[in-house]
């Protein structure tokens, strides 16, 4: 793991997108989670953050699923952290 710290406030700023579900899950990811994100997590979350809305929502949703497994593994980690 890189030590380099993982700034939130640069993926806050990347999770503010056009659809409300996003912005709250990915959110509620980077308060409670990204903090404990390793550095292949945290590129992959990138990549993840670079992808259109609609392909994130379903990704999200369960509705597609990545051929990339560290993108697929951070989708599941995303969905478990939970909604409160």
């Amino acid at each position: 793991m890189n030590s380099e710290k993982i700034n939130p406030e640069k993926f806050r700023w990347q999770c503010r997108r056009g659809m409300l579900e996003l912005d709250l899950l990915l959110n509620n990811f980077v308060d409670k989670e990204v903090a404990t994100l390793t550095q292949q997590q945290k590129q992959s979350f990138e990549q993840l953050l670079s992808y259109p809305d609609q392909t994130l929502l379903d990704l999200l949703l369960g509705n597609a699923v990545s051929s990339d497994p560290s993108v697929a593994a951070l989708i599941q980690k995303i969905r478990s952290v939970s909604l409160d």
